[in-house]
Parts: structure tokens; sequence; C-alpha cells
């Protein structure tokens, strides 16, 4: 049986077809991922596929995400690869799912009225599986949720401090996202320390090209997150502004005049390093332009999402009570070393201490770690298995489906 995954992020789409026997073993065949969907950037867009030890990369315009799907499918499908299951990633599954399920008409309607809750991912997800729907459409379909996995959260750290009439009358809450990356992470971890694992205090950071956040781990559950009732709470990300004062948005509205969808596309699409910088929302177009020493902005933007990233590790060291292992994963966390090295500078008083060689020498394809002789916690680059932990749950769930052979 062959899974193909759809992983949609803020500017990319990742998809990998995996081949799953009667054993449940599970083999990779094909990968590939669209870079820069719809991003404004120094750099163009492009397509890249891996198949059969070989790799393929075009540049080329991406518009938006359904039609980085398209060309996804036409590259898999011209390759011969036949699909019988799609698992889809999905960002916010509000209170209407705290678990994986395959997608018929209600799920779908519900998964419609998700929407709002996540502007950037959401819909960008829902289109992609409606890209989907049409090229296959006689397969099943499944969705996995970004925020189930901090479903664990204790009831003092996902509660807003608003009126409970208001927070039950509407379901405000903190959720968190990218729990499909810190699952991923948390079984990595596992692996390397055994059965110590379930006692470990985990700060992991999650650095996309897109939307970035923290997680306080303990025994394997989540404690706290940097995200919030949306993915916009939180550090500062390439095109969302992350933690503000809320006055500013009442201010904006009462004071000057605009109106909740032009704050909704300030603070998500125009904010952030985008925001700051004034020219590109990817770091990695940041610091090329503070090598060049061209740019003060380009400086200011760096520090800021340093600084916002360090102060939430610390903010988590302090709920943790200490921490034993810090973790970075995603594009930004396992291909940066210069954001690691900068964030880990000065960290000394938790015990954490990099050591620059190994952290510049690491490769972003393996657990790496990164920590000097000396330290006390133990600091890894963790490539993030987003895809695998979305096909295991599509295992689950068809090995459980009385309308499915598996």
């Amino acid at each position: 049986m062959n899974i193909l995954v759809l992983n949609c992020g803020s500017s990319s789409l990742t998809f990998k077809v995996f081949a799953v026997d009667d054993s449940e073993i599970i083999r990779e065949v094909l990968s590939g991922k669209a870079n820069r969907v719809g991003v404004k950037g120094t750099e163009p867009s492009s397509m890249e596929i891996h198949f059969e030890s070989k790799t393929y990369k075009e540049i080329l315009p991406i518009e938006d995400h359904r039609s980085a799907a398209a060309l996804a499918f036409e590259a898999i499908l011209g390759h011969g690869i036949v699909i019988h299951c799609i698992g889809h990633r999905f960002v916010h599954g509000g209170s209407y799912f705290k678990g994986s399920t395959f997608i018929d008409k209600d799920t779908f309607e519900k998964l419609n009225q998700c929407q709002p809750l996540a502007p950037i991912h959401n819909p960008v997800a829902l289109s992609v599986i409606r890209e989907a729907q049409k090229y296959f459409r006689d397969v099943p379909h499944y969705v996995v949720f970004d925020s189930a996995f901090h479903h664990s959260l204790p009831l003092y750290a996902y509660v807003y401090a608003l009126p409970k009439r208001l927070t039950e009358k509407f379901g405000f809450r903190k959720y968190g996202f990218h729990g499909i990356s810190y699952s991923s992470v948390t079984e990595d971890i596992s692996r390397l320390f055994g059965g110590a694992s379930g006692k470990l205090k985990v700060i992991a950071c999650h650095l996309g090209t897109g939307g970035s956040s923290v997680a306080a781990i303990k025994g394997n559950r989540s404690l706290d997150t940097s995200m919030g009732y949306s993915p916009l709470q939180g550090l500062m990300m390439s095109t969302r502004c992350g933690d503000i004062d809320p006055m500013l948005a009442i201010y904006l509205m009462t004071v000057h005049g605009y109106r909740s969808d032009d704050l909704m596309e300030i603070f998500s699409k125009k904010s952030g390093i985008l925001g700051v910088s004034g020219f590109s929302s990817d770091i990695r177009d940041i610091i090329k332009r503070i090598s060049d020493n061209e740019e003060d902005q380009a400086d200011l933007a760096l520090n800021m999402y340093v600084h916002r990233l360090r102060k939430y590790i610390g903010a988590y060291v302090a709920v943790l009570g200490g921490v034993d292992v810090l973790a970075f994963t995603d594009d930004i966390g396992v291909h940066n070393w210069l954001v690691r090295e900068k964030v880990c500078e000065e960290m000394g008083w938790c015990g954490v201490k990099l050591d620059t060689d190994l952290n510049r020498q690491a490769v972003p394809d393996a657990v790496t770690p990164l920590q000097s002789k000396d330290s006390k916690a133990v600091i890894l680059s963790i490539p993030t298995r987003e895809e695998l932990v979305i096909c295991r749950e599509g295992v689950k769930l068809l090995k459980h489906s009385n309308d499915i052979a598996f």
C-alpha cells in the first residue's frame, strides 16, 4: 500500500509517498518539496523531487499551494506511482477534532468551519485537500492535526485571563500548534535516551521558514507552548507579528479606522521578519543581507528574532524547573547554525553551553548533539519527520477501519 502525505506549511508544500507492507514496515518511495510558495523575497520559488536516488529541481513560479499540489501530483503520477491513501496535515482543528480522522462529508464541513482559526494555514490546507480529491477521487483521505499534541496542556496554561462567560461561550483557549513536529522530536529523543526519556525536561524549538514556536515538554507531554488560540501568538515569524500588545489592534480600529480584515492582513501577512526588514520574509535572506553589510533593518530583524526565541526558552526553563534537552528542528532549526549560536549565547546560567565547532559542522538530516563537554543540558539539532508521523497515523486509522481494507 502506498500512502501519500501532504504537509502544507505557510510558505511550502512537502509531499512524500510511503510504501507500507503487511508487517507495517514503512519505506519512503518518493519525496519532494515546493519552496517559497507565494513568498515575497530575493529568491524564486522552486520544486524539488527525490526519486530512486535522483534529485530533480526546477525554478518556476508557484503562486499558491493548490498550484504546488497539482505540480506534485503530476510528478507522482508521471513516475507511475499508484496511490492508495492520502494523509493531510491540518493545523487547527478547533474544538471539533482532538485526533486524526478520515475525511467524509461531515468532516469536510467541520474543516471548512475551522478556516478562520488559522487564516494562513487552514484555507490553503483545505485547497490542497480539494485538489487532491480531484486527482485521487477513489482513495480514502484523512487529516492529522497540529493542535492535537497540546491537548495535554494543564488548565492554568491554556485558559486565557478573560471573563469565564466569554471563554466558555466562544471556546477561547490556547490550542498550540506544530504538534506533529513535536511528536516527531519527542520520539527521536525517546530513542536517544531510552527508558529515561519520560523524566526529561525538554524545550523544543520548531523554527520554520514560515511559522515558528517553542514547546515545554515533560514526560513526553506538552506543558506549555508559545502559540495560542491561533498560530499568530508567540515568536516573531516570517510574516506574523507574534506577541504584541492587544491595545495596538484596538487603537488601529477605533482611532485610525482600520477594519478587522485589514488587521488580519497586517498581523498575519505583512509583519514579522518581512515587516521589520522591509524586503523579505525569509530569515536566510536577512542573514545574507547582514553578511553583505547592506541593511541596518536586517540586523534589527535578526536581533528581534533571536531575542524573542531566547526569552521564551528562558521562560520555559522556569516552567519546567530546568532543562535537560534543548532541541532545534524544522528548516531554520536544523539548517541555520548562526541562529542556534546566537540563541545559545550567554545561556550558561541554565546549563546550556554550545560547542560552536559542532554547531557549525552539524548536518541537517541527522540527530546531532551540539553541546560542549561542560554543558549540563543536551543540545540537539533534530530534523522533523512530520510526514512519517502522519503516515503512521494513517496506518492506525486504516487498521481500525471497518470500511477500508488495510
